[in-house]
């Protein structure tokens, strides 16, 4: 047997020993939500008809096992929400691109989580159970962040007598809460498996997708619209007051108290079941060694040199492009708002990519998308210069300039969504062990890009005081 057919055989024998690791990711990977600037939202969907086709069985048995599980994913949505609008709410306190950039640590959790998920599925308490040893413990110091933060709301924004935010402590607090809910992720995926009868194990990714999208668009879309004077007032009341209907203080003490009773009642009602099928006792050194050897497969270098270069071209739009138009003068809760007509996209354009995405080559369609993406990312500057000019008084925009807005982001939805790639044909393994450096170089760079505009925002002023 000559030198390269080994090497191919070689190949081919890793790639099968992982492939039956494989059920254990049947939850989607792609929650990509634009966190600095929430000018749009990303969701997980079926990628197929044979995906929707696997999850058309009878759900007689798991109805509340499914309902569970969504609302397990909306309480792992509500974190994220809330970080993706805090940005939003500091553009209004007038801080600095550089405290934005440093906000945006906050996020990464999400996109690390690799980095101990082993742990996670390796190190519990028999006792307890393999997930609740994680997902317990995790919702409660959820619960406590959140409380703890909404006593402290004033003074970390602030809204107290020095007028300063404490910009340091509050990326401190949300980075901590997007790593446990990052760490119930990964305990939440891993029961659905066991919780779901295998005939049932595709609702999986229904309730993730359903459920943390939800949770999602609570904790940032409603809460700026309720957080909003302007909004409450015109549209919610008959008598105009000085503040919206809730504030951050109010949403976070509510949603730490809905934390501490849910948890309560998992902890105490719902048993875990072993699944020998899926619970395997792999130790935490040898699955390390498993991703090390999967990140060695050529085919995964070759998409992780992809992942580590597509991003750069339109990092800066989408990182700051939201920022801009806050700054200039667009209300953020009507910036949220543009969000809601994104979901139908999201919803049907998989299905209708699919066929494209489904055949030997799926990487095309991604590599295709770019180009265009890169045109939108200039469209994105000419309406950030446009804004000003369009602005009729204080927080007011004619319509035309929001249908643009509107149009902007849908386009720039169906060329994002367009880049996912078919999981039956690359598949789920590969995927995962190098989705989170996608997601990781994205944070690093609008980052960077924040931090750089900051940058010329001093030299823009320079030079018009010379």
């Amino acid at each position: 047997m000559s030198q390269k057919t080994r090497k191919r055989t070689q190949q081919q024998n890793v790639n099968d020993m992982f492939h039956t690791e494989e059920h254990k990711f049947e939850s989607e990977i792609f929650n990509d939500v634009a966190p600095t600037a929430p000018i749009h939202m990303h969701f997980n969907v079926p990628q197929s008809q044979q995906d929707k086709e696997e999850t058309n069985v009878s759900t007689a048995g798991d109805r509340a096992n499914i309902a569970l599980l969504m609302f397990l994913y909306v309480l792992q949505g509500i974190p994220l929400g809330l970080a993706g609008s805090i940005p939003m709410i500091l553009s209004s306190r007038k801080v600095t691109y550089k405290q934005q950039a440093m906000f945006s640590f906050a996020f990464w959790p999400f996109s690390v989580k690799l980095l101990w998920a082993p742990l996670v599925d390796s190190i519990y308490w028999s006792k307890i159970g393999r997930r609740k040893s994680w997902l317990v413990p995790t919702q409660y110091l959820i619960g406590v962040f959140m409380i703890v933060l909404s006593s402290q709301i004033p003074s970390l924004l602030g809204e107290t007598a020095d007028g300063s935010v404490n910009i340091t402590t509050l990326t401190c607090v949300f980075f901590a809460m997007n790593f446990l809910a990052a760490t119930q992720d990964i305990a939440v995926d891993g029961w659905a498996l066991t919780m779901l009868r295998r005939e049932n194990v595709g609702w999986a990714s229904t309730c993730n997708t359903v459920g943390q999208t939800t949770g999602y668009f609570l904790g940032n879309v409603v809460f700026l619209a309720l957080e909003s004077t302007d909004f409450c007032n015109k549209y919610l009341r008959s008598v105009p007051q000085l503040t919206g209907l809730v504030t951050l203080a109010d949403f976070t003490y509510f949603w730490g108290i809905i934390f501490f009773i849910s948890t309560t009642l998992v902890f105490v009602f719902k048993k875990e079941r072993d699944h020998p099928s899926c619970d395997n006792n792999q130790g935490v050194i040898s699955t390390y060694k498993q991703l090390y050897r999967i990140l060695k497969l050529p085919t995964v270098l070759s998409y992780i040199a992809i992942l580590l270069t597509s991003k750069v071209g339109f990092a800066a739009a989408d990182a700051v492009t939201g920022l801009k138009l806050i700054e200039a003068g667009m209300p953020k809760e009507k910036l949220a708002l543009l969000a809601i007509p994104m979901v139908p996209i999201d919803i049907a354009l998989p299905l209708i990519i699919s066929k494209y995405t489904a055949g030997p080559r799926p990487m095309d369609v991604l590599l295709k998308a770019i180009p265009y993406r890169l045109v939108i990312g200039l469209w994105y500057a000419v309406l950030v210069y446009m804004a000003p000019s369009a602005k009729q008084a204080e927080g007011q925009f004619p319509y035309y300039f929001y249908v643009l807005i509107l149009v902007s982001f849908g386009l720039h939805q169906v060329l994002f969504m367009t880049g996912k790639i078919d999981k039956k044909q690359v598949g789920w393994t590969q995927l995962i062990k190098t989705h989170f450096m996608n997601n990781a170089l994205r944070f690093y760079l609008n980052k960077r890009f924040i931090y750089l505009l900051q940058k010329q925002s001093k030299f823009n002023k320079l030079m018009n005081f010379l």
